[in-house]
């Protein structure tokens, strides 16, 4: 309930205000073991994003935005959202990521907003990342795949899914891949459910007040 408000908040910020028929809260996966993923939190993370995508592709969806609960919009993301939507619609793009951590990237204040990426380059995290056309049921279909192998498998088995979108790009070449620059949204600080979580995150009124102090620091970044 706390990152459906914190959800709720950051689109509001943004001009969008629920309910809204273009805005879908999908109901996150948590399944009962690991099954060969690096935690449950992974595993259900993956889960869900494939979800999301079988979704789409079962509508007819041409064009989706995934945005995970932790995702924080810049403060000047309405500003400059216009001119990158104008330049997206100049380019054969099928994955555009508006956050990102990768390497090699340079950001040119001249530049239109966006920047290629290749498809050998990895890009990690998965907080906000657009699919359009084909690249939709392809993927859903690539990740399902992966479900099927066993960890480690040369072809790509269970993996983090930001990992497995990196692995299908450099599978598909023909999927080009732009990333905004600089970023429109980051990844709030959050309590983690993929990863270990650390001792104040464990405590009961310590982690209450981790909690208050990740909000309030939320509100004013």
């Amino acid at each position: 309930k706390d990152r459906y408000h914190d959800m709720e908040l950051q689109l509001r910020r943004i001009g969008i205000r629920l309910p809204n028929n273009r805005v879908v809260f999908f109901p996150a996966v948590r399944p009962d073991g690991a099954a060969g993923f690096s935690s449950i939190g992974a595993r259900g993370c993956f889960l869900s994003h494939l979800g999301v995508l079988n979704d789409a592709a079962e509508r007819g969806f041409k064009r989706i935005l995934v945005c995970e609960d932790d995702l924080n919009f810049v403060r000047d993301f309405n500003h400059r959202i216009d001119r990158i939507f104008n330049t997206l619609a100049e380019v054969p793009w099928a994955l555009f990521y508006g956050g990102y951590r990768t390497a090699n990237i340079v950001d040119r204040s001249d530049s239109p907003g966006i920047v290629t990426v290749p498809p050998t380059q990895a890009i990690e995290t998965a907080h906000f990342v657009a699919f359009q056309g084909a690249s939709i049921v392809s993927a859903s279909l690539y990740l399902r795949a992966m479900l099927d192998r066993a960890p480690g498998d040369p072809t790509g088995g269970p993996m983090h899914v930001d990992g497995a979108y990196t692995w299908f790009r450099k599978d598909n070449p023909e999927f080009e891949t732009f990333i905004a620059t600089p970023e429109l949204g980051y990844q709030r600080s959050s309590r983690s459910d993929i990863y270990e979580l650390d001792w104040y995150d464990k405590l009961p009124l310590i982690s209450t007040i981790v909690r208050y102090c990740r909000m309030v620091k939320s509100r004013f970044e």
